[in-house]
């Protein structure tokens, strides 16, 4: 293919399917891309904006355009194009997480301990619920304070009422209590974050990208399918990595290295993130679809007035 029809915006991998989702976000959320300067993302941006432009600089090639585009993807915000911070990029998830995470399972046994790594979990997704919004949907500090204190709020109580409450409970089932605390500040954490979309709506576009209106039913489901998926990204290691702990706990060589259990969660946390992280992203487009037929009366009698039957589907960005 010449360089000069390049479309560096075209998905490499087919994104209506699970599997080139897959591929596609196991490219982006590479956590070695954490790792490079901001000089190195800038000239990346560089070069993909240079493809847009149609001027593609001699001697560039295809492997190259693809790479700037995987920089591009994993550290600047798709409605804005300007660099997210660093903890907020989904290519952070692993690293971020795996430590997090690994300190939550490891460190569940005192009220004191729960809240502090609660505390700093809340934190973590309040700042990439944040940079992964949909930017076309600002949001005031006031509001992004009420929903950082509401979300960590709500896994504190779940968390420290829970601990209370499993005291009498197989230990197995108090290992379960972070996951608990975690899904149900991730209900909260994730709408709160982005209640400007929810209150005023999400910009749809049509197949074209020209847009077409703000739709809140949009912004629902967009919302929605990210709560899913973050919950996800985070129950396999926080429901199974408990159960592989409490029976390698039993073996006297665990108990002779308990100041190793800590680290050692925290690596395999790593192992579930890996995978994780891209699959929980692929579960539904990035790109979202809605009918037509389904959004607000006003909008639709919008449409349909200006497109008649010819546009059936809408389009938005539903966030990570």
């Amino acid at each position: 293919m010449a360089l000069s029809s390049f479309d560096v915006d075209e998905p490499r991998w087919d994104q209506t399917t699970f599997m080139g989702r897959l591929k596609h976000f196991f490219n982006i959320t590479d956590c070695r891309t954490a790792l490079l300067p901001d000089s190195r993302l800038d000239e990346a941006k560089a070069l993909v904006e240079s493809c847009r432009a149609g001027s593609i600089p001699p001697g560039t090639t295809e492997e190259q355009l693809h790479y700037a585009k995987k920089l591009y993807d994993s550290a600047f915000h798709p409605d804005t194009g300007d660099r997210m911070n660093l903890i907020g990029r989904m290519s952070f998830q692993v690293p971020g997480g795996m430590a997090i995470t690994g300190c939550m399972l490891q460190f569940y046994r005192t009220v004191p301990a729960v809240v502090f790594w609660q505390w700093v979990n809340q934190s973590f997704n309040a700042l990439v619920n944040y940079t992964n919004r949909n930017a076309a949907s600002p949001i005031t500090p006031k509001q992004i304070g009420v929903a950082y204190l509401t979300a960590t709020s709500t896994a504190l109580a779940t968390a420290v009422g829970l601990n209370l409450y499993t005291k009498k409970a197989p230990p197995l089932v108090a290992r379960w209590v972070p996951f608990a605390a975690v899904a149900s500040a991730n209900c909260v954490n994730i709408p709160m974050m982005r209640q400007q979309e929810i209150l005023n709506g999400i910009a749809v576009t049509d197949e074209n990208g020209n847009t077409l209106g703000h739709s809140t039913k949009a912004a629902v489901k967009g919302i929605t399918q990210v709560v899913v998926s973050r919950i996800t990204m985070a129950a396999p290691g926080m429901i199974i990595l408990p159960i592989i702990m409490q029976r390698l706990e039993k073996y006297k060589f665990m108990q002779r290295i308990t100041y190793l259990h800590g680290p050692i969660q925290v690596m395999l946390v790593g192992g579930f993130l890996i995978f994780m992280v891209p699959a929980a992203c692929s579960l539904f487009p990035q790109r979202c679809s809605m009918a037509v037929s389904k959004l607000e009366p006003e909008l639709r009698d919008s449409i349909k007035s200006k497109y008649g039957d010819a546009l059936q589907q809408v389009y938005f960005n539903k966030g990570l």
